[in-house]
C-alpha cells in the first residue's frame, strides 16, 4: 500500500492497541493527579512536624508546579525531537525517583528540591500524553480521547485521595509520598511494552527505521503495512519551538497560554488549599483529604460530560460556560459551609466546572497544534501557564496571612477564569491540515 498511514488512522475504527493505548494516557494522568495531590494530602502533617506557618506552606506546595512549568516548556519540545515514547518513559522514571526521595525529606527545603524534581517529570509527561491521545485516536474520537485522557487526573486524585485518607489514619505524611512512587514505577513496564511510537510523529519526524516502525505498529493494529512514507520536505521535519511564534501560530499560543495561565490559577486554588482550611474548620486531616476526593468525583464527571458534550457542541463555547461557571462556584465555596457533606457537595460542584475548564484546554490544544509542534506547544501552554498553578497557593497563603477571610480571596481567585473565557473568546483555532 501507499496510502499515507495517518489518513488510515483517521478514517479506521479504533483498533484494541489505540483503546489500550488511550487507557495507559488515563493512567498516565492519573499519577500526575495524584502526584500533584499528594503534597496537599500530606500539607497539615507536614505543618505540624516542621511547625511552619501558612505562608511557608504556600510556598512548599508550589514546589512541583515549578519543575512542572519547567518540564512542560522544555521537555515538550524534547517530545517532538526524540519521540513520545521515549520522553514518557524517561519522565515516569523521574517522577518516581522524586516521590521515593520526598519520603526522606527532613525540612522544608530537601522536600522543595523533591517535589521540583517530581514536577519536572510530570511536566513532560503532560506534554507527551496530550499529543498520545491525540495521535493514537481516529478523526472522529480525537475530541472525545483527549477528554478521556483528561479525566484521568481527577480519577487518579480520587483513588489516590482515598489510599491517602487511609494512610494518613494509620501513619504519617511520608507514607503518601512512598505510595506514590511505587504507583509511578508499576507503569513504568506497562509503557514500555504496550505503547508504540506515535506514527504521526514517524511520519512527521521520519527518522532513521520510521518506515519500519510505522508498518510495525500499523500491523498491530490490524491495518497493512506500506510501502513507503508519505513525503514530508526537510525543512518541515526540522521545524521546532519556534514555529510556535510563528505568525500562523503565535496569537493561539498566547491567546490559549494566557487562558490556561488565569484558570489554573483558580484551579489550583482549590486543589491546593482546601485540606488546610477544612483543617483549620476544625476536621481531621483523614477528613479533608476525603472532602479533596468529592472535589475530584465532581471533575471527572466534568470532564466526561465536557469530552461528550464535545461531540455535539463547539468545544470553544462549552469551555467557556465551564470557566465562567467556575467563577460562580468558587464564590459559593467562598461562603463556607457547616458540615462536611455540605463542604463535599459544594467541592463536588465547583470541582465539575473547574476540571470541565482543564479538559476543555486540553482539547483545544489537540486541535489546534500541528503534529511537528504538539507537544511543543502543548508544553509551552502548560508550562508557562502553570505559573498560575506556582502563584495561586502562595498568593492565596499570603492573602490569608494578611487577615482576608475565605470569602474575599475565593471572590478574588473567581476572577481568574472568567478573564481566561474572554481570551477563549478570542481564539483562532486552527483547522487540521496535517492528518492529525
Amino acid at each position: 500500500m501507499s496510502a499515507d498511514p495517518r489518513e488510515t488512522l483517521n478514517a479506521s475504527p479504533m483498533s484494541r492497541l489505540q483503546l489500550i493505548v488511550i487507557a495507559i494516557t488515563v493512567a498516565l494522568n492519573g499519577l500526575d493527579g495524584f502526584d500533584v495531590l499528594s503534597i496537599s494530602f500530606a500539607s497539615p502533617g507536614i505543618a505540624a512536624a516542621w511547625h511552619i506557618n501558612r505562608a511557608e506552606l504556600g510556598i512548599v506546595l508550589s514546589m512541583e508546579l515549578i519543575g512542572m512549568g519547567l518540564g512542560s516548556v522544555l521537555l515538550g519540545g524534547v517530545a517532538d525531537k526524540i519521540g513520545r515514547r521515549r520522553t514518557l518513559l524517561g519522565c515516569l522514571a523521574t517522577m518516581a525517583l522524586g516521590m521515593f526521595m520526598a519520603t526522606s525529606a527532613r525540612n522544608v527545603y530537601d522536600l522543595s528540591l523533591w517535589r521540583v524534581l517530581t514536577g519536572l517529570g510530570i511536566g513532560g509527561m503532560l506534554a507527551a500524553i496530550n499529543a498520545v491521545a491525540a495521535e493514537f485516536s481516529n478523526a472522529k474520537s480525537r475530541g472525545l480521547a483527549v477528554s478521556v485522557m483528561a479525566i484521568g487526573y481527577p480519577l487518579g486524585a480520587i483513588i489516590g485521595g482515598s489510599v491517602a485518607a487511609l494512610l494518613l489514619r494509620h501513619g504519617d505524611w511520608r507514607e503518601v509520598f512512598l505510595f506514590g512512587a511505587i504507583a509511578t514505577a508499576t507503569l513504568i513496564p506497562f509503557v514500555y511494552w504496550l505503547v508504540p511510537e506515535s506514527v504521526h510523529w514517524l511520519c512527521q519526524r521520519q527518522p532513521a527505521r520510521a518506515l519500519a516502525d510505522v508498518n510495525r505498529s500499523l500491523a498491530r493494529m490490524g491495518h497493512a503495512p506500506v510501502d513507503a512514507l508519505p513525503t514530508v520536505p526537510a525543512t518541515a521535519r526540522k521545524l521546532g519551538i519556534a514555529d510556535i511564534f510563528s505568525p500562523a501560530l503565535a496569537p493561539l499560543t498566547i491567546l490559549v497560554t494566557l487562558a490556561y495561565f488565569l484558570h489554573v490559577t483558580a484551579f489550583y486554588y482549590i486543589l491546593k488549599w482546601v485540606p488546610k482550611i477544612i483543617v483549620d474548620m476544625g476536621f481531621s486531616a483523614a477528613s479533608a483529604a476525603g472532602v479533596l476526593v468529592w472535589a475530584n468525583v465532581g471533575g471527572a464527571l466534568g470532564g466526561a460530560v465536557l469530552g461528550l458534550a464535545s461531540r455535539r457542541i463547539r468545544l470553544k463555547y462549552l469551555t467557556m460556560f465551564v470557566l465562567a461557571m467556575s467563577a460562580v462556584m468558587l464564590a459559593v465555596f467562598g461562603r463556607g459551609q457547616k458540615n462536611l457533606a455540605d463542604l463535599s457537595l459544594v467541592c463536588a460542584i465547583t470541582g465539575f466546572f473547574t476540571n470541565g475548564g482543564i479538559v476543555g484546554l486540553y482539547g483545544i490544544l489537540a486541535q489546534a497544534f500541528p503534529t511537528h509542534v504538539r507537544a511543543t506547544g502543548t508544553g509551552f501552554a502548560v508550562g508557562f501557564g502553570r505559573g498560575g498553578a506556582v502563584i495561586a497557593p502562595i498568593v492565596a497563603g499570603y492573602l490569608f496571612h494578611a487577615g482576608f477571610g475565605l470569602q474575599i480571596v475565593s471572590v478574588a481567585m473567581g476572577l481568574c477564569p472568567l478573564i481566561a473565557a474572554a481570551a477563549i473568546w478570542r481564539l483562532p483555532v486552527r483547522a487540521q491540515a496535517d492528518g492529525a
